[in-house]
C-alpha cells in the first residue's frame, strides 16, 4: 500500500500545477475543520463526513476513517480499486462550479490505496450549499495511485455550466503515467466525457513529454465543443550518454468533443487518443 508520506511527496512534485489551478480556477485546499464560506455553522469536515461518515481528526494532523459510502466509478464497469481499510486524509481539494445555472461545490478526496491494489480510491463529490448542505452525487475517479484536479480544474462549456477535469498518476524513477478524465455535470450527477492516457519519460539522453491543453472553441448549445490537444515532445538532454540522443521533435494531437443531441452525450471526432495510448503501451 502506498504510504501517506509517498502521497505527500508526489503532491509536492505537482504543487506548481496545483497552484496554477488555484490561482486561475479557484481550486483551494482549506483546512477540513474550517467553516464553509456562507455557512459558519458548517465545516468542510461536515461535508467530508457525508462521504466518510466516521471521519475524525487524528493526533497526527490527518483525518482518519473507515469505509466511504457506496458509490459507482465514474467510468463504470470494473474500473477502480477498493478503498483502503483505514483512511488517512490530509486534506481535500475544493472547487466551486456552475451546473445547470446553479452554484455547486465539487470536492476531491484522495483516500489512498487498499493493500495489494494498483489503483487508489479518490472520491469526487458534488454539493448543493444553497440551503442546508446536501450531497448530490459522489463517484470514484481513481484510476491510478494518486488523484487530483488537473489544471485548469474546470472548463466553462457555457454561461451556466462547467466541465471538470481530474487526473490520476504514478511515477517511477524515469517514467510518469497520467490518466485524465473529462467530466460533465448534468442534472446534478457526474457523467464521463472521456478518459485520456498520457506518458512521460525522462532518461539520460532525452526527455519525452505529453502535455494536455483544453479549449472551448465556439458557442454551441447546450454545451460548447471541447478541444483537447496533447503536445507530444522529445527534447535531447545534451548529456553524454550510452544511448544515442534523438532529434528534438514536437507535434500536436487534437481531439474535439461535440455535444450530440440524439445520443445525449459528448462525442469525439476521432480515436487519436486511443491510438496514442496504444503507442505509449509499447514503450512501458
Amino acid at each position: 500500500m502506498i504510504s501517506v508520506l509517498s502521497r505527500l511527496m508526489l503532491g509536492c512534485m505537482l504543487l506548481p500545477c496545483l497552484w496554477t489551478a488555484a490561482d486561475a480556477q479557484a481550486v483551494s485546499f482549506p483546512e477540513l475543520n474550517s467553516a464553509v464560506p456562507g455557512h459558519q455553522d458548517v465545516t468542510y469536515l461536515d461535508l467530508a463526513k457525508m462521504v466518510v461518515p466516521d471521519l475524525a481528526a487524528g493526533d497526527d494532523g490527518f483525518y482518519k476513517g473507515s469505509a466511504p459510502i457506496e458509490m459507482r466509478h465514474i467510468l463504470d464497469g470494473d474500473e477502480g480499486g477498493p478503498p483502503p481499510e483505514i483512511i488517512n486524509l490530509p486534506n481535500a481539494a475544493v472547487l466551486p462550479i456552475k451546473a445547470g445555472g446553479k452554484d455547486r461545490l465539487a470536492m476531491l478526496f484522495d483516500l489512498g490505496q487498499a493493500q495489494d491494489s494498483a489503483e487508489g480510491f479518490a472520491v469526487l463529490a458534488l454539493y448543493d450549499l444553497s440551503g442546508k448542505p446536501r450531497l448530490l452525487d459522489a463517484v470514484n475517479v481513481g484510476t491510478d495511485q494518486n488523484s487530483y484536479f488537473r489544471d485548469p480544474g474546470k472548463l466553462a462549456i457555457g454561461p451556466d455550466d462547467d466541465a471538470l477535469i481530474t487526473m490520476s498518476a504514478h511515477f517511477n524513477s524515469n517514467q510518469g503515467y497520467v490518466s485524465t478524465i473529462l467530466i460533465l455535470v448534468r442534472n446534478d450527477r457526474f457523467e464521463p466525457i472521456d478518459q485520456i492516457n498520457t506518458f512521460d519519460e525522462n532518461v539520460c539522453a532525452y526527455k519525452h513529454t505529453q502535455d494536455l491543453s483544453f479549449q472551448t472553441p465556439g458557442d454551441e448549445k447546450p454545451y460548447a465543443a471541447i478541444e483537447v490537444t496533447a503536445t507530444d515532445a522529445t527534447k535531447p538532454s545534451g548529456e553524454s550518454c550510452s544511448e544515442p540522443a534523438p532529434k528534438a521533435v514536437s507535434h500536436d494531437i487534437s481531439v474535439t468533443y461535440h455535444w450530440d443531441k440524439a445520443r445525449s452525450r459528448y462525442v469525439r471526432d476521432s480515436d487519436a487518443f486511443d491510438k496514442l495510448a496504444a503507442e505509449n503501451a509499447k514503450r512501458f
